[in-house]
């Protein structure tokens, strides 16, 4: 018999409204699930860019002020494309109605 190990869940189930009214189940990673945590706890996302204006740094802040980490590129673009972050007038990222859906429909926010 294997000893005991505590089950670990990597991704969460979250439900979306759509606009005809019916629901949608869209799954989101822990580390995903983290970073909209902090950001819905009043943190932000700044970015770096080169002179081409394509951006090449990324970096969590908090509301503190420190930086978070487990932020990467590829995380920031996903969230992005799935419309969970949001800059307006050239000011830092933001979390969206949406994204803030996506942390509260969770148990857990660890």
């Amino acid at each position: 018999m294997h000893p005991a190990t505590p089950w670990v869940a990597e991704r969460f189930f979250a439900f979306i409204r759509t606009p005809d009214g019916s629901f949608k189940t869209m799954d989101i990673s822990r580390a995903e699930q983290r970073i909209l945590h902090l950001l819905a706890q009043g943190g932000r996302i700044d970015i770096e860019k080169d002179d081409d204006r394509k951006i090449i740094t990324v970096a969590c802040i908090t509301r503190d002020g420190w930086r978070a980490g487990g932020l990467d590129l590829a995380l920031f673009r996903k969230l992005k494309r799935r419309r969970c972050i949001a800059s307006s007038g050239g000011r830092p990222y933001r979390i969206t109605q949406r994204g803030l859906v996506l942390v509260r429909s969770q148990q857990d926010n660890q």
